[in-house]
């Protein structure tokens, strides 16, 4: 090998070492992120005024012994709805959201918000978000005296990561997903291609292959223009999930479009034909 060829492979060699220093740079400060990546909370100070005098403050204390605050929307009807949000905001930003759901369903409404999400302690995290849950589920079964076969659990976006996971433990009436995703480090792999997401994340939220666990009726909408959760995820869910299930195409709605009045209609109809399942 001449002088120039043996200066070409030592200059060639430096440029890798220098590009992957750098990528394995990236992948440290991602990683060290990545929680401020995947939740984006609000705390009390961006706090919105419940929009009915019905709502109740509930406060809860999650296994671990966070504090825990919720919304309380109260129905004459039996029967109750865990509204599990998704990643962004706090529970205040979701107050007609939750009466909206109140009054198309006919059942009581339960939100919760996360560690670190508005008037809840501690610091947001996989094990967190499901700890709150069950502790907002025991609430409704332990104090409110709630039928667990009467309880809808609603999971929107992240949220839907949230509900998944209790729908695999807990008896529940149904599940209801929203915009919700196959994975985390699925969503994370659109957003970062050049990144091995798959092997690096903490937070895994793995829908695909939990929701194999839930036996009772599932049902799931996803948006056609959904630009962060695209809706092949929402229909490779749908395909994992074991029957009675139903798809809801939402025609044209991006991630962040409040949910139109026909998936509550095709929610109504699906929890009517699978009733006797339930109980």
């Amino acid at each position: 090998m001449t002088p120039i060829s043996n200066a070409l492979v030592r200059r060639s060699w430096r440029v890798l070492r220098v590009f992957l220093c750098a990528y394995l740079g990236v992948i440290l400060v991602l990683s060290f992120l990545e929680n401020r990546l995947v939740f984006r909370p609000s705390n009390a100070q961006e706090w919105a005024a419940p929009p009915s005098s019905e709502i109740q403050d509930v406060h809860l204390t999650s296994a671990d012994g966070t504090k825990i605050h919720a919304w309380w929307c109260p129905c004459d009807e039996p029967g109750a709805i865990l509204y599990c949000h998704g990643n962004a905001g706090n529970l205040s930003h979701r107050g007609r959201s939750i009466l909206k759901m109140r009054d198309l369903l006919n059942a009581g409404v339960l939100i919760f918000d996360y560690p670190g999400y508005g008037k809840s302690d501690g610091n947001p995290t996989e094990e967190g978000c499901y700890l709150a849950a069950e502790a907002a589920y025991d609430w409704l079964v332990g104090e409110m005296k709630i039928d667990p076969n009467q309880i809808l659990l609603y999971g929107g976006s992240l949220g839907g990561g949230v509900a998944v996971h209790i729908a695999s433990r807990r008896p529940h009436r149904a599940l209801v997903l929203a915009k919700t995703f196959t994975s985390a480090p699925d969503v994370a792999g659109r957003a970062y291609p050049w990144l091995p997401v798959h092997w690096v994340m903490r937070n895994r939220f793995d829908n695909l292959a939990r929701i194999k666990e839930c036996r009772q009726p599932v049902f799931i909408g996803h948006g056609t223009a959904d630009r962060l959760i695209p809706f092949a995820q929402g229909r490779r869910l749908f395909e994992a999930a074991n029957e009675p299930k139903r798809f809801c195409t939402l025609n044209g709605s991006g991630h962040d479009d409040p949910l139109p009045k026909e998936f509550f209609q095709e929610l109504k109809e699906f929890l009517g034909q699978n009733a006797l399942s339930t109980q």
